[in-house]
This record gives C-alpha cells, sequence and structure tokens, in this order.
C-alpha cells in the first residue's frame, strides 16, 4: 500500500491493482504533450495509447492534457506530476538494473550528476578522464544544479547519483567532503576606482553581480557579509559562475568568485582577482546522496571515482604552479 498524506486529505493507493506499465505512458504523454508523439517513443500504436491516457484520465479524475487549438498544454496537476512521474521511473530503473556485483569495465550504466558550472570547470576532467579509462561503456550525464533541485534535494537525489555541491545548502543526507576553496573579489581590470585592495565601503557602495540569489539561494558567502553588516547593492543576478566575469568586465561592479574558479579566468576577459575585506569561510565542496545509494555497488565506486579525481585535480594544480599552499592540500 503506497500512503500518501496531504495537508488535509490522506489518500491511499493500493500498487496491486495498478498498472504500472501506465507510468510509462504518463511519462511519456506530459514530456511529449501529444498522443503521436508518446506513441511513437513507446513504440506503440496511437490507439493502444491514446486508451492509456482514457486510463489514466479516469485514474486522476483529470484531462491531463487539454486541448488548446492545434495543440496539447498540460493542466495543473498534470504539470505537478511530470517530475514526480520522471523520478519514480528513474527509481524504478536503477531497481530492476541493479547486480550484485560491478563490473566496470563491461558496465553500461548512466551515472547523474547535479553540479554546478564551477564544480564542472575544475572537477568535471578529472572524473569524466578516470571513468573513460576505466568504465569506458559507461555514461556520465551532468545536470545544472538549480535552486528547484537543491532546495528539495532529498527528493531529486531519490533519481539522480550525486549532488555536488558545498555545504550550507543541503542537510541530513550522507556526503563527503572532497575539497576546500575559498572566495575572492573580481572587479574590472580598467577600474580605476579600486586600487590593490577592496575596502569594506566600497563592497557596500559598488553594484554587484550575484550567483543563485533569492530567498534560499545564495550562496553561504553573501550571507555571511550580511551578517557583517555588508548588504550588497545587487545589481545583476545569474545563475552560472562561469558568466560572472563577463558581467563584470567594464563595468564597475564587483562580484565573489571561488579561488580556484578564478586562477582559471584568461587574462584577456578584462577582470582582476583581489582579496574579499570581509572574512568569509572558505567553501567546502561536497558530494551528497541518498541514503537507498549506501550500499549499491556501483554507487559506491561512484563515489570513490570522485574521491580519487578530487587527488587528480589537486595534484594537477600543485604540478601546474610549483606551489603547496595549504588551500590546495586540505
Amino acid at each position: 500500500m503506497l500512503r500518501i498524506t496531504a495537508v488535509d486529505t490522506v489518500v491511499v493507493v493500493n500498487l496491486a491493482r495498478l498498472d504500472l506499465n501506465l507510468l510509462v505512458a504518463l511519462d511519456a504523454l506530459l514530456q511529449q504533450r501529444s498522443v503521436t508523439r508518446a506513441a511513437e517513443q513507446m513504440g506503440l500504436s496511437q490507439p493502444a495509447v491514446s486508451a492509456q491516457l482514457a486510463r489514466l484520465r479516469r485514474h486522476f479524475h483529470d484531462d491531463l492534457l487539454a486541448r488548446a487549438g492545434n495543440q496539447y498544454r498540460l493542466t495543473p496537476l498534470a504539470i505537478q506530476l511530470k517530475e514526480r512521474v520522471r523520478e519514480v521511473l528513474s527509481g524504478a530503473e536503477r531497481v530492476f538494473a541493479a547486480e550484485p556485483d560491478f563490473d566496470r569495465a563491461s558496465s553500461t550504466r548512466e551515472f547523474s550528476v547535479v553540479i554546478s558550472d564551477y564544480a564542472v570547470a575544475t572537477l568535471g576532467s578529472a572524473v569524466a578522464g578516470l571513468l573513460a579509462a576505466e568504465a569506458p561503456r559507461t555514461r556520465l550525464r551532468m545536470i545544472s544544479n538549480t535552486t528547484a533541485l537543491v532546495d528539495d534535494a532529498a527528493r531529486t537525489l531519490v533519481g539522480t547519483d550525486l549532488m555536488i555541491i558545498p555545504h550550507g545548502f543541503v542537510e541530513d543526507l550522507p556526503h563527503r567532503d572532497l575539497y576546500r576553496d575559498e572566495w575572492v573579489c573580481l572587479v574590472a581590470a580598467g577600474n580605476d576606482e579600486v586600487g590593490d585592495a577592496l575596502t569594506v565601503e566600497q563592497l557596500a557602495t559598488m553594484p554587484w553581480v550575484v550567483t543563485y540569489h533569492g530567498p534560499t539561494a545564495y550562496t553561504p558567502a553573501v550571507r555571511q557579509m550580511r551578517m557583517s553588516g555588508v548588504e550588497p547593492r545587487i545589481q545583476v543576478v545569474t545563475e552560472t559562475f562561469l558568466t560572472v566575469p563577463g558581467l563584470v568586465r567594464d563595468t564597475g561592479r564587483v562580484a565573489l568568485l571561488q579561488r580556484r574558479l578564478a586562477d582559471r579566468v584568461p587574462a584577456e576577459l578584462g577582470v582582476r582577482v583581489l582579496p574579499c575585506p570581509v572574512e568569509v569561510s572558505p567553501l567546502m565542496e561536497a558530494m551528497w546522496w541518498h541514503p537507498m545509494h549506501d550500499d549499491d555497488p556501483e554507487h559506491r565506486y561512484l563515489r570513490d571515482l570522485f574521491v580519487r579525481a578530487t587527488a587528480v585535480m589537486i595534484g594537477d594544480e600543485i604540478h601546474i604552479d610549483g606551489t603547496d599552499s595549504p588551500l590546495r592540500q586540505k
């Protein structure tokens, strides 16, 4: 029995009485918004999928697909169901794809990771390189870590292997720390109002470029600045770290960026990297997963892969710049 509890109602669904193949049809219909295209995706006839849609409509007491001119649109209920169905199917696929032992050389599993462009830029190459060498038939899918995915991390990780994100956003889930980084400030190379160092007053008066800003979505570093009495005057919000330098260039703006990413910004982009005049704690990049994956041999391999890729990344950095800084060694 599956018990679904809402604020005012309790709905009990007897899974034994349901044809779970309807989930596949529901997913195709919600993704394609067309009986014809859903039938093509599933390899079935259009009448067969139409019959499945009729059964789904009776079950939910909702049209799911409502005609709007020559097209169909999703009903409000269908919009709610769309991502839930995808997550359930992803979880089911993992259940039936599970094997008692993991043979990395022959595995064809697709690993999915919710990850920022910052983590892809710093860690992605090492991860992909190790995976290609050790498990050449597997596939790695990197999914942008949108605010919606992070805010509902527990549900996201039901259908996704890992989430790579610093501490401060996700709680109460298994995790493993990967590496430290520090925050630095970016200003335009031609900004003559800023000398060799920024002042706290300048941070409070300059316009800002920030990432992932919202009621629950902005970096812990920005939260720390606010606690120190610096309220950023936000002018531009972007949801990718790689776009920050371009939004600072040739302007009077300032932004925070991770040191490892700032070190990779080409000189021709026209920005300068300066220490932050307000003390902000270093970030700790970590990988997070759902506890149901704890004992999955394939998942354990993936977690180990990320740990080893981190060691490769840090080793490459030390080799490239010739330093042995505590930041890179932690």
